[in-house]
């Protein structure tokens, strides 16, 4: 029998029993699915990344507070301790000292609750300079940002996040209002462009004051000079690693830290935080991905075993064939083909449903799903991989049967 003939045999033996060849595919076309849907989402997710970073610019620098050390020895986490400050951020700002940075800015932040007449809103307030938004690469959709003038009078104003902006103000433009905290009312002279966020953090729910009105006039305290973090901007993402070196030389010397290890602070770069970010997703991915995998053996399982039924049923055609001439190997490929079939239509169906899970879930779950050309060959090459290794002991099992026992079988 030739081969254009074997497979038209073994379609037409899947056909003749659809509902039972329907059940041996769903296992397989469940673990494709998975496996599409897998992929997708830890493509989507690894863009948001990538988006996100690059929205914030990829020259970008985050100086973080360093730990405490209590009186027992215990030491905390990074960001436990204030230990930046204003000064810090200026010298860095030094082009004669750090000749690859490109702009420096400081920022301290609290979490408080905005007024405007009934309305009220929980949000960050950062208090920081005009350079906040040169290093941030942000720009305002109407009104302006702070200005060195506003620093210098400590002026109560604000510039709003989108989303902070209309939470507070359903209706008209907010810029020339007014919003109060704590009983000090601030002129809104700006809102900020939108940018995407992330389920865990938002670019967009923020209000952001002049630091001199920050720390004078709103917040204050015995923390007067500290700082939550420091922003610099190398002048390109060539000069990221000089930038980093001259930052991190620079924060040591004025914090009188001669052993790198003991720094009371952290670096990190955009990179540093997608790789991680990418990382966690591809250790969910792999979870997921694991699932998958269980699903297709289920569905192989399912496959040797309708194969086994398969045989049985057709012992006498066996025979009668191997008594006419057929050689074992053609037998072999007979119920190989067969299975294969029924790997391969598992496969096409459960791209398609993968496919249309990926138009689906968005809307539902408002995450990002990107397929792949390569998984989807990859995941229907896999289903036909299941098929014929799940389908070799029957048809092994069929290609040595007995011509004479065969057809003495009932």
């Amino acid at each position: 029998m030739h081969w254009r003939d074997t497979v038209r045999t073994a379609t037409e033996a899947v056909r003749t029993h659809r509902l039972r060849s329907a059940l041996t595919m769903l296992g397989i076309l469940i673990g494709i699915t998975a496996v599409i849907l897998t992929v997708g989402l830890g493509n989507g997710a690894k863009a948001d990344v990538r988006d996100q970073i690059n929205e914030l610019g990829t020259n970008l620098l985050v100086v973080s507070p360093g730990s405490t050390t209590s009186s027992t020895g215990v030491r905390g986490g990074f960001g436990s301790s204030s230990t930046l400050t204003v000064e810090d951020a200026k010298a860095i700002s030094d082009a004669d000292a750090a000749p690859d940075v490109q702009a420096v800015a400081a920022t301290a932040t609290s979490s408080v609750s905005l007024t405007n007449g009934t309305a009220n809103w929980t949000t960050t307030l950062t208090g920081t300079t005009e350079s906040w938004k040169e290093v941030r690469s942000r720009d305002v959709t109407s009104g302006r940002f702070l200005t060195a003038a506003d620093e210098k009078d400590a002026a109560a104003v604000v510039v709003l996040g989108p989303d902070t902006a209309s939470e507070l103000f359903t209706t008209g433009n907010p810029v020339g209002q007014y919003v109060t905290y704590d009983g000090s009312k601030l002129k809104v002279i700006g809102v900020l462009e939108e940018l995407s966020s992330s389920d865990e953090t938002s670019n967009n729910d923020l209000a952001i004051v002049p630091s001199s009105t920050y720390s004078e006039r709103l917040v204050g305290g015995s923390t007067r000079d500290s700082v939550s973090s420091i922003y610099v901007k190398a002048t390109s993402s060539a000069s990221l690693s000089a930038a980093y070196q001259e930052t991190n030389a620079m924060l040591l010397n004025l914090h009188g830290i001669t052993n790198a290890s003991d720094a009371d602070f952290s670096i990190a770069t955009q990179e540093s935080i997608l790789s991680a970010a990418t990382s966690v997703d591809k250790t969910m991915t792999v979870m997921l991905g694991g699932i998958a995998v269980i699903s297709l053996l289920v569905g192989g399982i399912g496959v040797m075993n309708i194969m086994l039924v398969s045989v049985t049923e057709r012992i006498r055609e066996i025979g009668l064939r191997k008594a006419l001439g057929a050689r074992p190997r053609s037998i072999r490929r007979q119920f190989l083909v067969e299975a294969s079939v029924l790997g391969f239509a598992g496969g096409v169906l459960g791209v398609l449903l993968g496919v249309l899970g990926a138009v689906v879930l968005p809307h539902f779950t408002d995450t990002r799903v990107i397929l792949s050309l390569t998984a989807s060959l990859a995941a229907i090459a896999m289903a036909i991989g299941i098929g014929v290794i799940f389908g070799v002991y029957p048809a092994s099992r069929a290609a040595r049967l007995a011509p004479i026992d065969a057809l003495r079988s009932e």
